[in-house]
C-alpha cells in the first residue's frame, strides 16, 4: 500500500492495519523458526516494510 493511501484512512483505521499486520508477522515468523516453513518467505520482509510506512504516517498526522 502507498503512503499515500494511508495518509488518507484515519489514526483508528492505522491502528487497526498495524495490529493486524503485526500478528500475520508474528505468525509467519513462528512458522518459520519452528521449521513448518513459510510459502512465501519475502512476506516477512514485505509486511516488515509495510508495518514500519504506517508508523511513518501515523506519527506524521499526530505531529499535525
Amino acid at each position: 500500500m502507498k503512503a499515500r493511501e494511508l495518509r488518507e484512512m484515519g489514526v483508528v483505521e492505522l491502528d487497526q492495519r498495524i495490529q493486524a499486520m503485526t500478528q500475520e508477522l508474528t505468525d509467519l515468523r513462528i512458522r518459520h523458526k519452528s521449521g513448518a516453513g513459510v510459502e512465501k518467505p519475502i512476506r516477512i520482509r514485505t509486511l516488515r516494510r509495510e508495518i514500519a510506512r504506517i508508523k511513518t504516517v501515523k506519527a506524521q498526522q499526530e505531529a499535525k
